[in-house]
């Protein structure tokens, strides 16, 4: 299916199927937190929940909100359902991603997106639907939740720094290699002097390993976070060197894009077989999550623990 999508696009220019940056989908991760931080203020602030979380839990029930905020409660019952329906989204986006007929569907980009935002404020209102009591299968649930949220986040670093077009196909080294020399040239144009272009060089050299010698993911990130302390210092260099501002922005973001674009490409099978690894590990934990989770309802209804008709 890459194949035969990827032969479509061959027309297109290799401007046009530039890798998108890694940074596309940091705004999600913003809007995320935005809605989750949201979320929290109301609870605790406008719901009185602050006061109920920080009470002992043996004389809570003494408190004016523990009907509406205990576990069983109108609210906390809430909270666990919108918790639990904002979780069952990213199942909806793997359909998306298997089913040849979804496609068409909207972008993977946009379902990646809705995917990652659910997957961040979905925990948050289960979090305040157990009332911060953990135990029993609630805290095996929890928790298990918990693993696969941290999960998502590993494989959200990962998914981003396999290098994709806009229409979100996967690009090859060659589309790699040919992106990498026309930055070269676009800052060749740039007419650094000579003296900068010996050390633009010098910085490619630190940042991009000549083979793939990157053992774990730890070392893909600490590895990008020494190139950005070493780009600092060379936009400072450049900076010295009497550049008109404009010059400078130029310069350093074709500098930039092409040092990225250089490790992603140097550690592209390494990173793919990172992620490989990684989706053997998370798929299991969802399903033992949802299991467990299903097996809490069961127990609750059951139980009779529903806070409508009390």
């Amino acid at each position: 299916m890459t194949t035969t999508s990827h032969s479509l696009e061959q027309p297109v220019s290799v401007a046009a199927r530039a890798p998108v940056p890694a940074s596309v989908l940091g705004h999600v991760l913003v809007l995320s937190a935005l809605a989750a931080g949201g979320f929290a203020a109301f609870v605790l602030v406008g719901l009185g929940g602050w006061t109920y979380y920080t009470t002992p839990a043996a004389v809570r029930g003494y408190s004016d909100v523990h009907r509406l905020l205990r576990p069983s409660g109108l609210d906390g019952h809430l909270f666990g359902i919108g918790g639990f329906i904002l979780m069952l989204v990213p199942v909806i986006y793997s359909v998306r991603k298997k089913v040849r007929w979804l496609r068409y569907a909207g972008s993977m980009k946009t379902w990646l997106e809705v995917h990652i935002f659910c997957g961040i404020v979905g925990p948050v209102l289960v979090t305040f639907h157990t009332s911060f009591k953990f135990n029993g299968i609630v805290s095996v649930a929890y928790w298990s939740m918990v693993v696969v949220t941290v999960s998502g986040f590993v494989g959200r670093y990962l998914y981003v720094r396999i290098p994709r077009s806009l229409r979100g196909i996967e690009l090859t080294r060659a589309d790699l290699d040919a992106r990498a020399e026309e930055l070269r040239e676009q800052l060749a144009e740039a007419a650094l002097p000579e003296s900068l272009v010996a050390r633009v060089a010098e910085f490619e050299r630190r940042v991009v390993p000549a083979t793939d010698r990157s053992l774990a993911l730890v070392g893909l990130l600490l590895g990008e976070l020494r190139m950005r302390r070493a780009l600092v210092g060379l936009r400072h260099e450049i900076e010295q060197a009497g550049m008109t501002p404009e010059l400078l922005q130029t310069a350093v973001q074709l500098i930039a894009e092409r040092a990225a674009l250089l490790r992603r490409a140097a550690y592209l099978q390494r990173t793919k077989s990172l992620f490989d690894v990684w989706h053997v590990f998370h798929l299991p934990l969802v399903y033992v999550m949802f299991a467990i989770v299903l097996l809490h309802v069961i127990v609750t209804v059951y139980m009779g623990y529903l806070p409508f008709g009390q």
